[in-house]
């Protein structure tokens, strides 16, 4: 006879066998060791099911019960029955083994039931489940050394399956054509696929890898700058080619590029117009840029007063914890501003500049470009965090976006003062408060620089502390002046990215103060 020992935690029932005990004759079959532990035999819960069924089912709806973690695939198995009529939406298998083919066919009788968790699972029942609407997280890490499967977080199986975009920043290697070869043949959910650069051999190869295994409804956004005619007759062909498969490509231009090119032409015009035609022309657009700037120093301040009305009435919006349990909400006044806009994920404040903006996050970095907090139509855009970030848990670094409205002042459009020596030799300045609504964090600047437009400095994980150190060193030395702050590859980065003009970008690097409580900023062990 075994004892099986069952925990209450949280919204959980945690079940495992007791280690080491040995049983008396005259022990009952149960004992209520606290508040929050039970222990059962084996043999009284194969003997007595229709006593414990209800007593686990009413345990279930006293404590809201949604999510049960066994031990063992084999636990599990013994156990599951009980809970036919409760509203278990999450099963959790703690120990490194696969999950069998039988557990998954008692799993799909429960009609509540949504996710498993475990440690790894034969592929075959990834998709077996998943036809069942049960969505499998596992954790045992695939081995790769493609650049392609660390920038899309795919080290997981399962994050291969259910992956619905994924980007690829570079030419592709040798590997990472391997690797995406084997993402193609496991993935069942792709929608969108980011190029950053223009390579037409790893654009056919893609469209080959679509086509090879059978994949529709996909939207290729490429970021190139393309002028040649040549290069628009491929594009176009291949969407003629593969209309049939709805794989669509789209091209986007850089806002620098259509800005440029939209002032040679307002400059062929204006050279064909006479004095006074100028003169009013002149008149006009500053006219109009003078009411454009106004408007929208109005329009974030309207935005923000009714920001600040919800931040100080926190206690007064319901709040719903998160379910991960390595999660605590700290900061209300954050939280209560998803009631605004769900895509909230911090709040950013600068000192003497006008940054003091809660940040979002988006499926890409082009969305909030263009979308204020409320999702309305908007040049001044938001401020917003890199989309390749954690929304929950810090990365190796933080990158925050935002427009230089520099005549409005409004998003980053005052964070040029960081270049003036009264400003950053000022010690008040050179921290910046980034919380998000878990953890309350403030940021040491070690690093202010202008540079031409690069994307080195945009990196948010990094395979080595060796690759880390390099980016530190990097960053460190583009440097306007040296801060004299330590900062290794155990610190945790925060990146502000802006544009400058001719193309340039304003960048402030900062480390995570090491006095912060740190206990929720680990991403979760999977």
């Amino acid at each position: 006879m075994k004892k099986i020992i069952i925990f209450i935690q949280n919204n959980a029932l945690l079940f495992s066998y007791k280690q080491n005990h040995v049983v008396r004759e005259d022990l009952m079959n149960t004992n209520i060791i606290s508040d929050s532990e039970l222990v059962f035999s084996d043999d009284y819960i194969s003997e007595n099911q229709k006593l414990v069924i209800p007593f686990f089912q009413e345990l279930c709806e006293m404590n809201s019960i949604d999510t049960l973690t066994f031990q063992s695939n084999n636990l599990a198995l013994f156990l599951m029955d009980l809970f036919k009529n409760t509203s278990i939406r999450t099963i959790r298998i703690k120990k490194q083994e696969n999950v069998s083919y039988e557990f998954c066919e008692k799993i799909i009788k429960f009609k509540s039931i949504r996710e498993l968790d475990c440690f790894s699972i034969p592929n075959y029942l990834i998709e077996y489940l998943d036809k069942h609407h049960i969505k499998v997280t596992t954790h045992s890490e695939i081995f790769y050394i493609s650049d392609f499967m660390l920038q899309n977080h795919l080290s997981h199986y399962s994050q291969m399956y259910y992956q619905k975009k994924i980007q690829i920043l570079h030419s592709l290697t040798d590997d990472d054509k391997e690797d995406m070869d084997s993402f193609f043949k496991v993935n069942k959910y792709l929608r969108i696929i980011t190029l950053e650069e223009y390579h037409p051999e790893d654009l056919s190869f893609l469209i080959q890898c679509l086509h090879s295994y059978h994949y529709k409804n996909i939207y290729i956004e490429l970021h190139a700058n393309i002028t040649k005619e040549k290069d628009f007759l491929f594009l176009k062909q291949l969407n003629k080619m593969n209309k049939k498969q709805k794989i669509e490509i789209g091209l986007v231009y850089s806002d620098e590029y259509l800005s440029d090119n939209l002032m040679k032409q307002v400059l062929i015009n204006t050279l064909r117009l006479c004095g006074i035609t100028i003169v009013v022309f002149l008149v006009g657009i500053i006219s109009s840029i003078a009411i454009q700037n106004y408007q929208a120093m109005q329009e974030v301040s309207s935005i923000q007063e009714k920001v600040k009305k919800k931040m100080e009435n926190a206690d007064q919006v319901e709040i719903e914890e998160p379910k991960e349990e390595q999660l605590v909400i700290k900061n209300r006044y954050i939280a209560a501003l998803l009631e605004i806009n769900p895509d909230v994920v911090g709040y950013l404040k600068v000192n003497n500049t006008n940054v003091d903006y809660p940040v979002v996050i988006a499926a890409d970095n082009k969305y909030y470009l263009k979308k204020n907090l409320y999702g309305e139509d908007d040049r001044n855009g938001w401020i917003f965090m890199d989309f390749r970030n954690s929304e929950k848990f810090l990365n190796d670094n933080t990158i925050i976006y935002g427009h230089n409205m520099y005549y409005s002042g409004v998003m980053f459009g005052t964070l040029h003062r960081v270049l003036n020596a009264s400003w950053y030799n000022n010690p008040e300045n050179l921290t910046i408060s980034f919380n998000t609504m878990y953890e309350t964090m403030n940021w040491q600047i070690y690093s202010i620089y202008t540079i031409p437009k690069t994307s080195d400095y945009l990196k948010v994980t990094f395979a080595t502390d060796e690759l880390k150190d390099e980016y530190i060193h990097m960053t460190k030395s583009r440097s306007i002046k040296d801060f004299q702050v330590e900062v290794t590859h155990d610190d945790y980065l925060l990146t502000l990215s802006t544009c400058t003009g001719n193309n340039d970008r304003l960048v402030i690097h900062a480390k995570l103060l090491k006095n912060m409580e740190l206990s929720n900023l680990d991403s979760p062990d999977i």
